[in-house]
């Protein structure tokens, strides 16, 4: 049985949840702990990298703000040996982005361990900053409220990006470290379980009282994930009325610019020479006023549909749906609810959910010699 420890929360849970990683960075053999820290110039939360343990007052992984998936983050601290361990606060969808990257040799996690928390979700940034004036900390006591409650993060009027509305995967599976928010009594205690060897070995030996998980955590883990089924449905099926044809997706993709922000953004889009700022995209002037010739007029700048058509090719398979893209782009577009909208069959048809585990090699990296007999036509 998987070793369960208690972190106190008699000051509240950030309190609680500052001391659980104040004992982790005392250990001799941390180096650093990654997590989400509120900014002193500016009411933000961002990941931090932290070394000395009074930083910590500033640790907020509970704050209902994602400015960037932490997986990018994570492989510049562990894609070369650095000979100290790192622990790492992450959300699922940063475990599950992570967990592609280390696939594709972006990063390790030799010396790693990652503590993940049960995900209640965020906000867009340019929601949350409003909400932010009134405070980081009061607002993430108000978020966790809302939350765990009826209205399930709304507030003021302002609900969770469509991304976290439709997530699908709260818990932190990939983690060394899970600690529990759903089903358990968190006036009380928060419980932290050990999911590998690495992450019972750094438990053993913190200070922390024995205790065990909630007996109504599954059934509260089901009911939230059956709730976001059912809104993961409806925002595929709306997306795929707006985006059936050429002529819809041209349209729903019509105030792109081309600032390739969803393309950084985006966790597991790796590549470190994009096609799209090489010369390949880089038209002469005359092409474009050829193409104008020919058509009468042409939109400028050319190529946004192929680009997110070819962006969607690309990363069908590895996409995690944490909303970066729709969260980077400077006009709006739901990016989010396209990519999830297009990834969701395909990632069923291969059988292949992305982080889910590391011995899972991405679909075009191996050859199964019976896979989609009914499309080739083999018997």
């Amino acid at each position: 049985m998987a070793k369960t420890a208690m972190i106190p929360v008699d000051n509240g849970l950030l309190a609680g949840l500052r001391e659980f990683l104040r004992q982790v960075l005392a250990r001799p053999e941390i180096a650093a702990v990654l997590v989400p820290c509120q900014l002193p110039m500016k009411a933000m939360v961002m990941p931090t990298l932290v070394s000395d343990p009074e930083q910590l007052s500033a640790a907020n992984p509970l704050a209902p703000v994602f400015p960037l998936n932490g997986a990018r983050v994570v492989t510049r601290l562990t894609r070369k040996e650095a000979g100290r361990t790192v622990v790492a606060v992450l959300r699922a969808c940063e475990i599950r982005a992570f967990i592609e990257l280390v696939k594709l040799k972006q990063g390790r996690r030799e010396e790693l361990i990652i503590v993940g928390i049960d995900c209640l979700g965020a906000y867009a940034t340019k929601d949350f900053l409003p909400l932010a004036d009134q405070g980081i900390e009061e607002l993430t006591g108000r978020f966790l409220q809302s939350a765990m409650g009826e209205k399930e993060g709304e507030l003021d009027g302002i609900g969770l990006a469509p991304a976290c509305q439709a997530c699908v995967n709260p818990v932190p599976d990939g983690a060394d470290l899970i600690i529990g928010l759903l089903g358990a009594d968190t006036g009380r205690a928060l419980p932290v379980t050990a999911a590998t060897e690495k992450g019972e070995s750094l438990l053993e030996n913190l200070d922390l009282p024995g205790g065990k998980a909630p007996e109504g955590r599954e059934a509260a883990v089901a009911a939230l994930v059956e709730r976001r089924m059912a809104r993961r449905k409806a925002m595929i099926d709306a997306t795929r009325a707006l985006t059936d044809s050429l002529e819809k997706l041209t349209a729903y993709l019509g105030a792109c610019v081309n600032c390739y922000n969803c393309r950084v953004a985006c966790p597991v889009c790796y590549c470190r020479e994009c096609v799209f700022v090489t010369d390949v995209f880089d038209h002469e002037p005359c092409q474009y006023l050829g193409w104008a010739h020919r058509k009468g007029a042409v939109k400028m700048p050319t190529d946004t549909v192929f680009y997110h058509l070819t962006r969607l090719a690309h990363m069908g398979t590895a996409c995690v749906g944490c909303g970066q893209c729709s969260n980077a782009c400077p006009n709006g577009i739901p990016l989010a609810e396209l990519f999830i909208t297009a990834s969701a069959p395909l990632q069923e048809a291969f059988d292949y959910h992305p982080g889910r585990s590391l011995d899972e090699k991405p679909p075009l990296a191996e050859f199964r010699e019976k896979e989609f007999e009914e499309v080739v036509g083999i018997k």
